[in-house]
């Protein structure tokens, strides 16, 4: 149906109603990383806040306004690695947060089951299972087709299809993917064009987040210890990884907030100040004069 335009110009617009901040829902949105970065513990993190209907389920700190039923289609791992990723997230939720997140969030593996979003009959049960969900996640991209990633043309329509989803089941829907082995090679896993394949598949989304681990400079620069402000250092700097947005098309891009490794995986937002320069110079061998 046309958008009516004397409505339009003479009525104030309707709120822009987002999943998380910039992410706009009924929109197609994408998380990008390296492997073994952390981005599925995220996403899964984020899919439970916004599944959780009580306080206490928002461990990344993403304070969704609203919330909503989940699906999340799992093509990686097996499921008893998904078990123990819910088992170590749980150990951070009280109980009302867990039967909370238990009655809204579908986490349904698919590894080995061939999913394929391009095939009309996959499709037409993506639609079906997801329908009257707020978010769906695609973990990843590439188990979920048969096209090619490199082809702008194939990744348009791949792009498109997700947005017949979103528009099928009312949903957004978060795919993730992995970053070129160039842009990882060079650092620049935080940039827009930092992901694999063609530029269709970021340039059509209109939200894109990015996780990336902690660089030898950050760490150096960076200390979670307010007592000492000593730096974070070489060692440990395995434990921390930097979330942020490189493409917002509907808000102003918040900046980006930097969360710990726990165990099991768990991901849990830290704050991290500069640290001291005494403890800089230090770290890159310097002597003892005075600062």
């Amino acid at each position: 149906m046309a958008i009516n335009l004397t409505t339009a110009f003479e009525n104030e617009p309707p709120t822009l109603d987002f999943i998380w901040p910039g992410f706009l829902a009924g929109t197609v949105g994408a998380l990008v990383a390296p492997g073994a970065t952390g981005k599925s513990f995220w996403a899964l993190e984020a899919a439970m806040s916004i599944a959780c209907s009580v306080a206490g389920g928002d461990l990344v700190g993403l304070a969704p306004a609203l919330k909503g039923k989940v699906v999340y289609l799992a093509g990686e791992d097996p499921d008893v690695a998904l078990e123990r990723r819910i088992h170590a997230i749980g150990k951070h939720l009280d109980r009302r947060a867990r039967e909370a997140i238990a009655e809204n969030l579908i986490l349904e593996p698919i590894m080995g089951k061939r999913l394929n979003v391009m095939d009309d009959r996959h499709l037409a049960r993506i639609n079906e299972f997801c329908a009257g969900t707020r978010l769906i996640v695609l973990d990843t991209l590439s188990r979920i087709h048969d096209k090619d990633e490199n082809s702008n043309g194939d990744m348009a329509r791949l792009v498109a299809t997700l947005e017949h989803v979103a528009a099928s089941t009312g949903a957004s829907v978060l795919y993730l993917h992995h970053v070129s082995k160039g842009s990882a090679r060079d650092g620049q896993t935080d940039q827009q064009q930092a992901a694999r394949g063609a530029s269709a598949l970021i340039d059509n989304a209109r939200w894109c987040g990015f996780v990336a681990r902690m660089t030898e400079d950050e760490a150096k620069r960076l200390s979670n210890r307010a007592y000492d402000r000593q730096p974070i250092g070489k060692e440990r700097r395995k434990h921390f990884v930097r979330f942020g947005v490189s493409k917002g098309n509907y808000a102003e891009c918040d900046d980006d907030r930097w969360y710990q490794r726990h165990e099991g995986g768990v991901l849990l937002p830290v704050q991290l100040t500069e640290v001291r320069k005494a403890s800089a110079h230090l770290l890159d061998g310097g002597d003892d004069e005075r600062w």
